[in-house]
């Protein structure tokens, strides 16, 4: 099975930017790409983080999302409030398998960082470990991101879940000192490789642009 999951170090990290450079460096290598958000919170119908993905990749990946809540919370927090069901994690899961295929990499963009609960009773974590599916981090670049990577890949680990390495969510054409001694720090802290990082501003691209920014990427973990 070719899934893998994308989570972070927290919140507003990159998670859809870099989901979006994988899916697009993936396609460049004859792989055809599902991008999967199980649960959107916080936009109306029409927009969302699948909207940002199609819009950088364009029509050559297949985007999936199986709920959406109306409040800009955690999954279950958004569902309680809104009174709606909150996604169930054998039939989530199950709904996953069903999209892999030979030749194809499904990737799973959570919410927030690996411990934010999708419903009251799992977390992202979780379904990566009931896919044994990895999971790449999408990480901030400055001052007290070391911690942070370091607790999210110790946390999957704990539960067994391999890791894939660390993507760079948000480099900036300056960085400042802090920023570039962690890009040489992250690997040594984690035990993970650092598999590239997405300039700052990346979102806004055109496709073709965009498509040069991923040539960046390691993807080849991806398409085993």
């Amino acid at each position: 099975m070719t899934v893998h999951i994308i989570t972070g170090t927290n919140t507003d990290v990159g998670k859809t930017i870099a989901t979006a450079a994988l899916a697009v460096r993936l396609h460049t290598t004859g792989r055809a790409v599902t991008v999967v958000k199980p649960a959107q919170t916080g936009e109306p119908e029409g927009q969302g983080d699948l909207t940002t993905v199609r819009r950088l990749v364009g029509e050559t990946v297949t985007t999936v999302e199986f709920a959406r809540y109306p409040e800009p919370l955690a999954p279950n927090l958004s569902a309680r409030r809104a009174g709606l069901r909150q996604l169930d994690l054998v039939e989530t899961a199950a709904k996953i398998r069903d999209l892999d295929a030979p030749g194809r990499t499904v990737l799973v963009e959570g919410a927030g960082g690996l411990l934010v609960r999708i419903a009251d009773d799992w977390t992202i974590a979780d379904l990566a470990a009931d896919l044994a599916a990895p999971v790449t981090v999408v990480t901030s670049l400055g001052l007290g991101s070391l911690n942070s990577a370091a607790l999210t890949v110790e946390a999957a680990r704990r539960r067994g879940i391999g890791v894939t390495g660390l993507i760079g969510g948000c480099l900036p054409p300056d960085p400042d000192l802090a920023t570039r001694l962690n890009l040489r720090e992250l690997p040594e802290v984690t035990g993970v490789p650092l598999l590239g990082c997405i300039p700052q501003g990346a979102g806004n691209l055109d496709p073709e642009k965009f498509a040069r920014v991923a040539e960046h990427l390691d993807a080849e973990p991806f398409s085993r």
